[in-house]
């Protein structure tokens, strides 16, 4: 009888959730098909494993570590090849990109994944940083070291 209660909460939230979730996939691969996949992907995933979560409480961090893993995962598997050499990318006009801050995620994109994934969850997310801690499975100091070195490289690039 536990199971359905556990599979009920975890549709509800996942349901009330969706959005923010989008947007976490979307931040890592800049892609809409591939920032869906991830997300529908990472759901599978918590299908699959939901019998190991023992408390309601714990959806929250829970989820948002497969769907960072997920997103991870995918990009290792999906890194771009260079097919193109410098000389043609003279002659490519591209489309006006839509993002309002292009330096910051400019900046942001060249932040190694571990810092990237934390200023992530902490600006974009709005998450505490002990959750962030849980999410990544991580020491909450060393959470909040990252976080600020990341933010002093942050700063640097943009500056410039």
């Amino acid at each position: 009888m536990g199971k359905p209660i556990q599979q009920q909460l975890f549709t509800e939230y996942i349901l009330s959730n969706k959005e923010n979730y989008y947007r976490l996939a979307y931040s890592y691969v800049k892609n809409k098909d591939d920032a869906l996949d991830i997300v529908h992907e990472s759901i599978c995933k918590a299908m699959i494993s939901l019998n190991q979560l023992k408390k309601a409480e714990e959806i929250k961090p829970w989820f948002y570590r497969i769907v960072v893993n997920t997103s991870i995962d995918f990009i290792r598997k999906h890194k771009p090849i260079e097919l193109v050499n410098e000389g043609t990318l003279e002659f490519y006009n591209p489309v006006e990109d839509t993002y309002q801050n292009l330096d910051l995620h400019k900046a942001l994109d060249s932040l190694p994944p571990n810092y990237r994934s934390i200023i992530i969850l902490r600006y974009f997310e709005d998450l505490k940083i002990k959750d962030i801690a849980t999410i990544l499975d991580e020491n909450v100091n060393t959470v909040k070291t990252r976080l600020y070195s990341a933010l002093k490289k942050l700063r640097l690039q943009l500056k410039d």
